[in-house]
């Protein structure tokens, strides 16, 4: 229990709350586009198999994600301050056993997708990519917090293609969502490291701008996003519980930049962390039962 322990404090296994939601979301739309597969020679209940492959991408994926970024950034994190009692540079997981976990993962990422469908095979080593690139973007540019977000924002595409075998609107449009929200609550976070990013050549937004406007670029996604959440809400069907999830999901949004403020930042943890997992898991309770039972 303690190296299981150990490896879910190194990938911050808890934050899987900030994509799990929308690939479920997701999930859920395209099976009612399928009629939940129903056919002669389907089984009642086959897209729980799915469902379960579909979780098992979504928690290799994250592994591989948060492990590499721990690995390539443990120089980085062991002269923070803030970060240097994380598990590689506090001597918890040695660097080697990090990549050994990032591969191993990696492998069974690529492998339970390609059981899936022709597809989510293919893309698969593409998704990789994707998500491994995040760790060396502050190194050369400010908007490594939108690919975090690009990084989140494949759950949903993801699971859609798992059920579908095929790209559609839809599901883009909750990547959109998806994309702009963690890359607007990511300049928050990173309002944490903007002097010692400075210092020392890192690129984020709070460290190339002032406070205010990196507060203000972090509420222009936050408007895209509620766009896109918008939009998305015209593709299913009217439901109390869908406009009631929309409006949670606003007000929480709302309420984060109510919390962190140019002249107030010590709400930090509870904006990112708190509101955005209730944000996250909220809506798609919300969407997900008001597709059920529409």
């Amino acid at each position: 229990m303690e190296i299981i322990s150990k490896y879910a404090r190194l990938v911050k296994f808890a934050h899987t709350i900030f994509a799990m939601p929308f690939a479920l979301t997701s999930f859920v739309y395209a099976l009612r586009e399928t009629d939940f597969g129903r056919s002669e020679n389907s089984a009642p209940i086959w897209w729980l198999s799915l469902l379960v492959q579909v979780l098992l991408c979504m928690v290799f994926a994250r592994n591989v994600a948060m492990g590499f970024n721990r690995w390539a950034d443990r120089h980085i994190d062991a002269d923070n301050p803030r970060t240097a009692d994380r598990e590689i540079p506090a001597g918890k997981v040695s660097p080697r056993a990090a990549l050994w976990f990032v591969a191993i993962n990696a492998v069974l990422f690529i492998v339970t997708a390609s059981t899936i469908n022709g597809l989510t095979a293919a893309l698969s080593p593409v998704a990789l990519f994707v998500i491994m690139s995040y760790s060396y973007c502050k190194r050369f540019t400010s908007l490594a917090h939108l690919v975090l977000g690009l990084s989140l924002g494949i759950a949903p595409v993801g699971a859609y293609i798992a059920v579908t075998g095929h790209f559609a609107l839809a599901p883009c449009v909750l990547s959109l969502l998806v994309m702009t929200w963690c890359g607007g609550f990511d300049i928050i976070y990173a309002l944490q490291d903007r002097d010692y990013d400075r210092a020392h050549g890192l690129h984020s937004i709070p460290a190339r701008f002032s406070v205010t406007t990196a507060l203000n670029i972090s509420i222009g996604l936050h408007v895209v996003s509620v766009a896109a959440l918008v939009w998305f809400v015209t593709m299913l069907p009217a439901s109390a519980w869908v406009y009631t999830g929309t409006a949670i999901f606003v007000a929480l949004l709302v309420a984060e930049h109510i919390l962190v403020t140019p002249g107030h930042q010590k709400n930090i943890g509870i904006a990112f962390g708190t509101l955005n997992g209730l944000a996250s898991s909220l809506l798609a309770a919300c969407l997900i039962i008001g597709m059920l039972t529409e």
